[in-house]
């Protein structure tokens, strides 16, 4: 039976999701593969859970709101990385806010052509356009310019899963030697999920990609809704 009760649901569903977080942890560390990363199997975990005890999506969200909430303080935590490489990143910033740029105009124009060539609705558009940017970033777009907030995170859930395995394939592949260019890659390409792949690699990796994500959501946050609006009269 669902629960009913305001602070049982909150008390039990925050539980279950910092339950099931942990559990995905201890996966991974013992496998470390993409698919199981704790990004795509702490939602899987969840679902299973949830359809279980025939708990809604709203129900669920009600008593966690709270962690979503969360997503904005630890997003400034990428400050301290970044911090402890100023001198790396005061060397190259004109190069990675370039590729910041580019790499954002790349998300946002590609995920409007997909979402075109599958005939998707304005709305569903909208929320799929701020699907490069990290969670708390792309949430606030989202709602600004008439997507779904709850269905951009998806989204961005997905891209950061995708972007994280093929980045790491493109590790493997490229001949990418440089700390500068491999932590650009992961964080431009998968943001947060890109940024905890960094750390796998190393601390100046890390602190890149926490920069460029950090870069790439201001910017977005400022040009996404000035682009739906010049979009919205193809719909």
């Amino acid at each position: 039976m669902p629960l009913t009760n305001p602070l049982a649901l909150a008390v039990f569903w925050s539980a279950a999701t910092i339950g099931c977080y942990f559990v995905a942890r201890q996966i991974y560390r013992r496998w470390p593969r993409w698919f199981l990363s704790p990004l795509a199997v702490t939602p899987a975990l969840l679902l299973a859970l949830a359809t279980l005890l025939h708990t809604r999506y709203g129900e669920y969200m009600r008593g966690t709101h709270w962690i979503v909430l969360m997503l904005g303080p630890a997003t400034v935590a990428f400050a301290v990385p970044i911090y402890e490489q100023r001198t790396v990143i005061r060397r190259h910033w004109p190069v990675l806010l370039l590729g910041v740029v580019i790499g954002s105009a790349t998300a946002m124009a590609s995920a409007w052509a997909m979402a075109s060539a599958l005939g998707l609705s304005g709305a569903l558009r909208l929320s799929l356009l701020p699907r490069s940017m990290s969670t708390p970033f792309a949430m606030s777009v989202s709602g600004d310019i008439g997507g779904s907030p709850d269905l951009t995170a998806v989204f961005v859930m997905m891209t950061g899963i995708c972007g994280a395995a093929l980045g790491e394939l493109m590790l493997n592949w490229l001949p990418l030697r440089s700390t500068l260019a491999r932590g650009a890659l992961l964080g431009m390409g998968a943001h947060g999920a890109g940024t905890a792949k960094a750390r796998e690699i190393g601390e100046e990796e890390v602190s890149i990609a926490g920069l460029v994500m950090v870069f790439a959501g201001l910017l977005n946050v400022l040009a996404a809704p000035l682009l739906a609006y010049g979009l919205k009269g193809g719909f």
